[in-house]
Formats: C-alpha cells, sequence, structure tokens
C-alpha cells in the first residue's frame, strides 16, 4: 500500500490554511501547516512533502526568499498561492522554480487540479530519469539500481544488506540534495519490522566501512545537521 501525497501549506491567514488543509485531507492527502517561513523551514526539516504550496506575503520575510531555499536543496513540487496578482510576481515565482502559480481567492477544485498536475508532472520527471540511470557512478563506485548491486572501480562487487542498499540509492538519487532522516526511516523500513533515525545512523555508518577505505574528506556521505544526509561527491 502506497502511502499518501503529502503537502505542506505555508500560509499566514489561519483560515485560508484551514480551508486548504481541510479539503486537501478529505481529498487524502496528508497535509501539514506552517504559518511562517520559520515554521516552514522546521516543516521542511522534519519530512519531505512531495508538493509545497507557498504564500509570498509571510509574516517573518518573503515567501520567495523560501522558495530558493526549497529549490536549491530539494526537487519537490512547488506551488505558489498569493494574493500578488501582479505579472512580474508571477515570472519571478515561475524562474525560481515554481511549478505554478495561483492568485486569491482560491477555487479549490482548481487548486486540486493543479496540485494532482504538478505530482503527476513530477513522477513522470522522476520515472524517466530512473529509467535513463539504470548505472550511476560515484568516485568510482558503480551502483546498478535494476540488479541491486555495489562495485568498485574494478567491478568487484560489494555485499549490501537490504537496508544498505535502499538507503544508499535514496541518497544517490538525490544526486547531493540533502535527504531527510525521517524519509530514509521510510526507505529503509520493511513491513514486518520497525525502523527508526538511529537504524538510519547505524545504516550509513556501515555504509561508510564499505565504500571508505579511510576516514576522507569529502566524506562519499555527508551528514547534513538538523536534516539528515546527502551526497559529498558528484553523481553521474
Amino acid at each position: 500500500m502506497t502511502r499518501p501525497d503529502r503537502v505542506l501549506v505555508v500560509e499566514d491567514e489561519t483560515a485560508t490554511r484551514q480551508l486548504i488543509t481541510n479539503y486537501l485531507e478529505k481529498e487524502g492527502f496528508e497535509v501539514s501547516e506552517a504559518a511562517t517561513g520559520q515554521a516552514c523551514r522546521e516543516a521542511l526539516r522534519r519530512r519531505s512533502p512531495d508538493v509545497v504550496l507557498l504564500d509570498i506575503n509571510l509574516p517573518d520575510g518573503d515567501g520567495l526568499e523560501i522558495a530558493r531555499e526549497i529549490r536549491a536543496g530539494s526537487a519537490t513540487g512547488l506551488i505558489f498561492v498569493t494574493h500578488r496578482s501582479d505579472e512580474v510576481d508571477r515570472i519571478v515565482g515561475l524562474e525560481l522554480g515554481g511549478d505554478d502559480y495561483l492568485t486569491k481567492p482560491i477555487n479549490l477544485r482548481e487548486l486540486l487540479a493543479r496540485v494532482r498536475s504538478v505530482l503527476r508532472r513530477r513522477g513522470a520527471a522522476v520515472a524517466a530519469e530512473e529509467a535513463q540511470r539504470d548505472v550511476v557512478t560515484f568516485d568510482g563506485w558503480m551502483l546498478d539500481f535494476t540488479r541491486r548491486e555495489l562495485a568498485d572501480s574494478r567491478g568487484n562487487p560489494v555485499r549490501l544488506t537490504r537496508g544498505e542498499f535502499d538507503l544508499l540509492a535514496a541518497v544517490v538519487h538525490a544526486a547531493g540534495r540533502p535527504v531527510a532522516r525521517d524519509y530514509l526511516v521510510e526507505v529503509v523500513a520493511t513491513g514486518d519490522s520497525d525502523a527508526s533515525t538511529r537504524t538510519v545512523d547505524t545504516l550509513v555508518s556501515r555504509l561508510r566501512r564499505k565504500v571508505e577505505e579511510a576516514p576522507r574528506e569529502p566524506r562519499l556521505i555527508v551528514t547534513v545537521q538538523g536534516i539528515g544526509y546527502k551526497m559529498g561527491v558528484p553523481v553521474e
């Protein structure tokens, strides 16, 4: 059974935020809320959403700056939902990596359609990228997603457990973007066993011992304080 799509609603107007949240929850989404830019950052550190609905006018800053931060560290879907109807704002928002731009007052059915459209486009893009990248390399290592194998530069296989491979694959897929510990917990969990952030940290330590012959800088798998992990070398 697949998990529900996650939406983060960043909106300082309580009534509007609750209206959107209640509607999307009834449509089967898992929704979290943030009323400020700082609350948005904290929510992103706790759990990676599939789509962020972002107001530009926030009480503690400009939503466009939040958008820059989101796009710099994540490929999550991003839809601006704002009172700003100026064409310049729309263009800036889209140039910052926004997938869509809606002006208030919003039509909830249209918002739902836009969210689902962004999810479809991003899902198709990820699937296409994965189909083209069955094998990736990093720092001389070769990771085969189809065969679920890791080999060194000489082609010698390295034995990985299921959890080790799934965690490494998730971090490699992110290609340098930080991956939240909470997301990695879900990646390595199985139906008959529990996982925690401690499980994730243990798997990372085991992977480092297998792929890093000696302490080195930069590390292949880098700790991102307060968030999780990312690749410390280019992925090709």
